[in-house]
């Protein structure tokens, strides 16, 4: 079930106003062929198929994927980045991206889709927050953003050589 977030009627409160109850469990994704991020509210991961191709390596971020998502209440899966149509490797990631929401799909666990723009906006402010930076350093700096801003205010730890896209999900 695909969920708009801001196209949601407020519901009705499960339990009385100041009640505490159990905190959803909500599950961030960032899809990538070489480095997936996925985090929770209090913890981020990152991974990363060493040395695997095609059908294996697709088959094996599938399941890591599975496994974590099993418990959810809710993920939250970055949507395509559609100026990134014609690079290399767009199809492949076009079918990780329908191969997780499938499983999500399937196992009737709703799921919202967030742009790239707004997983930035969220954490900067600003969809392009580095700007006046040269051309080929803005993504990068952004990034850097965004992983700071994970640590910093979600504290969420995001560290080694998948940091950026544990800090993507976590956002």
């Amino acid at each position: 079930m695909n969920v708009d977030l801001f196209e949601l009627d407020p519901a009705a409160p499960a339990t009385r106003p100041g009640a505490a109850g159990p905190r959803p469990l909500v599950i961030g994704i960032d899809p990538s062929l070489t480095s997936t991020g996925i985090a929770g509210a209090d913890w981020a991961d990152a991974l990363r198929p060493k040395r695997l191709t095609g059908h294996r390596r697709f088959g094996w971020l599938l399941a890591e994927i599975k496994d974590r998502i099993k418990a959810a209440d809710m993920v939250v899966i970055e949507g395509p980045a559609y100026g990134q149509q014609l690079q290399a490797g767009h199809h492949e990631r076009a079918g990780l991206w329908w191969g997780i929401t499938h499983a999500l799909w399937t196992r009737g666990i709703p799921y919202a889709v967030a742009t790239p723009h707004s997983r930035a906006i969220y954490a900067t402010g600003r969809a392009n927050p580095a700007q006046q930076e040269p051309k080929t350093r803005r993504a990068r700096i952004t990034k850097g953003m965004v992983h700071t801003f994970a640590v910093e205010q979600l504290g969420v730890r995001c560290e080694g050589p998948g940091r950026y896209d544990e800090a993507d999900a976590a956002v």
